[in-house]
């Protein structure tokens, strides 16, 4: 299913990935299922919170640099921007910036504004936000609140662009359209490609479109693509309009994860004919070398490739022959989104270690481009089933699981959660950075951060002795996914 650019909105993933919240099972059964067009949605019984799209759109967009957010919405809706502020000052810090805030206005939704709408208020928020930002483009993120009462908000969109003489554009990212968070991402990224992105005016072969978060190894990623003649150009994050304007004059378009790149890849591949470059993510080795080299295919590169992979294989090999020793046989369950948890899956696995079980927080059965997800057809390829499951963030899941398994380590990517793993007396690592165990030195320096976590497990061991979990006795005595039904059950369910 090609993505709908002509639509004011991005389809949701439930309908154009047919993409999962609710699974158990092995990543062979997955893989098996996912490739048949059978894989179905199990739904639960209960449910704990968990995130909303609206703060992956707005999150995402509000580090465009010389952007400004207009979340029409209730106050509530605009608590996740205080996260979103830390994380943009973080990435100021690292690139050594002056820090300022996030340009984000909440248009403060009533009962008022819900009986009678909110038109006036919403006008009132796009003026504010030009008169306090002077940004070159504003970005209107919607709520369900506004989506329930059927605020027109295009045509409103509309008249305030003709009078302020800049971009006013929607994104569509109402928390009950879709149960997965990441078609936040995609709600942005559809944003950006129906109304920012411009046609090329020149095309540039030897730039490199990377999307990633926080673009943390860039000076890394410089390094090793000059070696093979190209030059990253990295977003959406910490860019301008203008920058992302041109991104259709890049030679092709790689991600580093690809959940969030998916859908921004292939729609400048669809609509302005940059490729986007299908690969396994580049952490661990496997993972890079397959990176590069499907990069090289591409653009014509597989020579400089193949020298430099060659080169940095020698260099490596001492230093991950030494963290194969010691993390061959450790005990390790993995929680993470779906592209992030089936990569790492692979990495664990060629450290030596036993990867017990793989959680992820929702799971995609096919790409936009139409293959299957790469890394779990990879996965799947090998001797050993992996138990897997789907579990988007419920903490009741994943602490009952960990409490059955006792796992050496706990490798996560969700703050949350990672923090109740800690408090059970697991070692605990959180992978905040998206460029942790990135390329041939991120993969020897995260092996070493593991081998640490391992050796100095003090901190998880105290605080296990302080804390009481918030579950009975009774839950952690119950399989971990008692609330998750399958069709079958679902069935029995609705005829009783």
């Amino acid at each position: 299913m090609a993505i709908n650019l002509r639509r004011s909105e991005a389809v949701i993933r439930e309908k154009r990935l047919r993409s999962v919240v609710g699974y158990q099972g092995t990543v062979k059964d997955l893989a098996n299922k996912a490739q048949s067009g059978c894989l179905k949605n199990a739904q639960r019984g209960f449910s704990q919170a968990i995130n909303c799209s609206s703060g992956c759109a707005q999150g995402h967009l509000s580090t465009i640099l010389d952007a400004a957010i207009v979340n029409h919405a209730p106050i509530g809706c605009a608590a996740d921007v205080a996260g979103a502020n830390s994380g943009f000052k973080w990435g100021q810090n690292i690139r050594n910036w002056e820090k300022r805030n996030v340009r984000i206005i909440n248009t403060n939704m009533t009962e008022g504004a819900t009986v009678f709408g909110g038109g006036k208020l919403l006008r009132e928020g796009i003026r504010e936000a030009y008169r306090r930002f002077n940004p070159k483009a504003i970005f209107v993120t919607t709520s369900c609140a506004s989506g329930i009462i059927g605020d027109d908000v295009e045509s409103i969109l509309k008249e305030e662009e003709e009078d302020l003489g800049i971009p006013v554009v929607p994104v569509f990212c109402e928390g009950f359209r879709s149960q997965i968070w990441a078609t936040g991402f995609d709600a942005a990224f559809h944003a950006l490609l129906t109304r920012i992105v411009k046609p090329p005016e020149k095309k540039r072969p030897e730039l490199v479109n990377v999307i990633n978060f926080t673009a943390s190894a860039r000076e890394y990623v410089k390094e090793i693509f000059e070696k093979l003649g190209l030059v990253p150009q990295f977003g959406i994050p910490y860019s301008t309009i203008d920058q992302i304007s041109r991104m259709s004059e890049a030679g092709a378009t790689i991600s580093i994860c690809g959940t969030l790149g998916g859908y921004m890849g292939n729609g400048l591949e669809q609509k302005f004919g940059v490729p986007y470059v299908t690969a396994l993510q580049p952490h661990g080795i496997s993972g890079i070398d397959n990176w590069l080299r499907s990069l090289g295919k591409v653009l014509g590169k597989e020579k400089e490739v193949e020298e430099y992979i060659a080169e940095q294989k020698i260099l490596t090999e001492p230093e991950l022959d030494e963290i194969k020793s010691k993390l061959k046989g450790k005990r390790v369950v993995v929680g993470m989104g779906p592209s992030f948890s089936h990569n790492y899956i692979r990495l664990l696995e060629d450290f030596g270690m036993e990867v017990v079980w793989g959680l992820a927080w929702h799971f995609d059965s096919k790409h936009d481009h139409g293959g299957l997800p790469h890394c779990t057809m990879e996965l799947a390829k090998k001797e050993r089933d992996i138990p897997v499951s789907v579990s988007d963030q419920q903490n009741h899941e994943v602490l009952n699981l960990l409490n059955k398994l006792k796992p050496d380590i706990y490798i996560g990517r969700h703050p949350g959660l990672s923090v109740w793993a800690t408090k059970m007396g697991i070692p605990t690592i959180m992978i905040s950075d998206e460029y942790s165990a990135f390329g041939y030195k991120g993969t020897i320096d995260f092996g070493y951060r593991i081998i640490d976590a391992l050796t100095n497990n003090s901190l998880a061991r105290n605080l296990s002795k302080r804390i009481k979990l918030p579950y009975t006795d009774w839950w952690f005595e119950q399989e971990p996914f008692e609330f998750l039904m399958d069709e079958e059950l679902n069935k029995n369910a609705a005829s009783s």
